[in-house]
């Protein structure tokens, strides 16, 4: 079985998949992801074979329009939506045609894309192949994403003879069902896996001392975002609450050279989370949904400070579990920071329930189990 994987979208999308895309590899069979030029390299590093399909990166893709217009970051939840929508399409639209070059060369079985890599559902619709449609993280698909985004794609779905995005022949979850909504699409659901790049490793990274220890990070939208970047973290290193804990900071570079200068000796730059959040007390992040089910996976409490509504969607479900307490950026005080992150410091019951949530995420299908999934399809489609 030949399959195609379609990612892009910043390093939250690219670390999704790759799990599931190494995983169908060791299961013996043939694999290519095709990615933005600026991510091949992350994926040749996890010893995945990856084709470079686009120049266009994230930033532009999602603050410049098809017309060359830029555009200003959005306020409200539908906004955010429509936002993010077209932002993705554009990055589609981009690399559709040396996607379809690849696929016309290679001939896949199956495509398998991300919850907004839309190039995959117009591949397996040209190639008249299963789709395959793997949810990057917990926030929840709503019919309007893709009205958005098949208005932004109408030039390339005219040419397929198409008027909308066609729908995926497998839908995948990695959110376990208890924080998923009760009347949340069916699934299959796949356990999720940590798909970050590695580094040689030191002691203190995997080892902790008598201090609770806290893992702060804003993600990869650090070195982009400035209310993510130092803006973000300085109210954190100043707030009282962290003063008699060990303090991790995995960020970009460019922040992490700021971030010396306010603290020496802090532990700041890049690290691999899947190694250090297992021995951290507390985890303290703006909502990426990579990182948050890197928190959920190790078992840890989250504290959120999100900065866009959506984010706060799926991780309020987590709150509701009991495993974190989620907070809007924009609106929380230092004083609202310091009482969460007391609470959870000192209340057992968050890490008992991160727990739970790490037995129920191990509980569920490998990805070599929906890699079987797929080979059934591509057998139906024969």
């Amino acid at each position: 079985m030949r399959v195609l994987f379609i990612t892009g979208g910043g390093t939250g999308p690219l670390h999704a998949l790759a799990p599931f895309a190494m995983a169908t590899r060791s299961e013996g069979h043939e694999v290519i992801v095709a990615a933005p030029d600026d991510h091949v390299q992350q994926l040749v590093d996890v010893g995945l074979p990856a084709v470079g399909v686009s120049k266009l990166g994230l930033f532009d893709a999602m603050f410049i329009d098809r017309k060359g217009n830029r555009l200003d970051r959005p306020i409200g939840p539908e906004a955010e939506l429509e936002f993010a929508s077209r932002g993705f399409a554009r990055m589609a639209a981009d690399s559709y045609g040396a996607i379809s070059e690849l696929a016309r060369a290679w001939r896949p079985d199956i495509v398998v894309g991300g919850t907004r890599n839309y190039a995959a559902a117009l591949i397996g619709n040209q190639l008249k192949i299963p789709y395959v449609c793997q949810a990057w993280d917990g926030i929840e698909r709503v019919p309007s994403d893709l009205v958005y985004a098949s208005d932004e794609l109408s030039p390339e779905l005219t040419e397929l003879g198409l008027d909308r995005i066609p729908k995926e022949d497998l839908f995948v979850a990695i959110t376990p069902p208890s924080v998923r909504p009760a009347d949340a699409e069916p699934a299959q659901y796949m356990r999720w896996l940590p798909g970050n790049r590695q580094m040689a490793l030191e002691p203190w990274m995997y080892t902790k001392g008598d201090q609770r220890r806290v893992l702060i990070t804003s993600g990869s939208r650090a070195a982009m975002i400035p209310d993510l970047g130092v803006n973000f973290f300085k109210p954190l290193l100043e707030n009282p609450v962290f003063a008699d804990v060990e303090l991790i900071i995995p960020t970009p570079e460019k922040v992490a050279e700021q971030l010396r200068e306010l603290r020496p000796g802090l532990h700041t730059g890049f690290f691999p989370l899947d190694i250090i959040v297992p021995t951290c007390d507390l985890m303290v992040h703006h909502g990426g949904g990579v990182t948050s089910a890197t928190a959920s996976n190790a078992g840890v409490p989250q504290l959120v400070l999100a900065d866009m509504i959506a984010s706060a969607d799926p991780t309020r479900r987590i709150d509701a579990y009991g495993a974190s307490i989620t907070l809007l950026l924009k609106d929380a005080t230092p004083d609202d920071v310091a009482q969460a992150a007391q609470k959870m410091l000192t209340d057992p019951s968050y890490s008992v329930r991160a727990r739970a949530l790490q037995q129920e995420i191990a509980n569920l299908p490998r990805p070599s189990d929906v890699v079987k999934v797929m080979e059934d399809l591509v057998a139906a489609n024969r």
